[in-house]
């Protein structure tokens, strides 16, 4: 799905993982205040299939069309439970040079039609750094409330770091696999 003009927006596949791996590297210094360390490993395209093949998850890439298909960027649905619970966490990120252009709230919204329409998701959940002010924003701009903070949820540039964690609610009627 185009979420811009020449940017698109897919599920990843395993075909993904060196354009995924070159732009992790391409963004390492853009991430660094945001994202917890990684291993070397998680650079190289082996480091992305073993993330793409996760059990529970689903990636998602922005990719730039008119850039020769590079990936700018990545939405995670991670931790999906069905059930009586019918929730995900989600995680994502934007290429340094895409910033600022509406891309992540475009992404959000879509990967939330996503999770109520295609997925039958109840909840779709989020966090971020106390001080990611332009991802509250984005969380905000998709509907979604602040519910509470992790003191010292993930160590993140040295330090362990708050997050302020935020959950949209997308379905009011009990999910089909519980009587009502």
């Amino acid at each position: 799905m185009l979420i811009a003009p020449d940017i698109e927006m897919r599920r990843a596949t395993v075909d993904d993982a060196q354009a995924l791996a070159d732009a992790q590297v391409r963004n390492v210094d853009h991430l660094r205040a945001t994202e917890p360390y990684r291993e070397p490993e998680f650079y190289t395209a082996e480091g992305q299939v073993e993330r793409l093949t996760g059990v529970g998850s689903e990636t998602w890439v922005l990719v730039d069309r008119a850039a020769d298909g590079i990936v700018v960027g990545r939405l995670t649905l991670s931790g999906i439970v069905m059930g009586p619970l019918c929730s995900a966490s989600l995680g994502y990120w934007i290429d340094g040079t895409y910033a600022g252009r509406g891309l992540t709230t475009a992404a959000v919204e879509e990967m939330i039609r996503v999770c109520r329409d295609e997925l039958a998701l109840h909840r779709v959940e989020a966090g971020t750094l106390t001080d990611n002010l332009a991802s509250q924003r984005v969380l905000a701009k998709c509907g979604f409330e602040r519910y509470g903070l992790s003191p010292k949820y993930l160590y993140i540039n040295g330090a362990w770091r708050d997050h302020i964690r935020f959950a949209r609610l997308l379905h009011a009627d009990p999910p089909p696999s519980v009587p009502k």
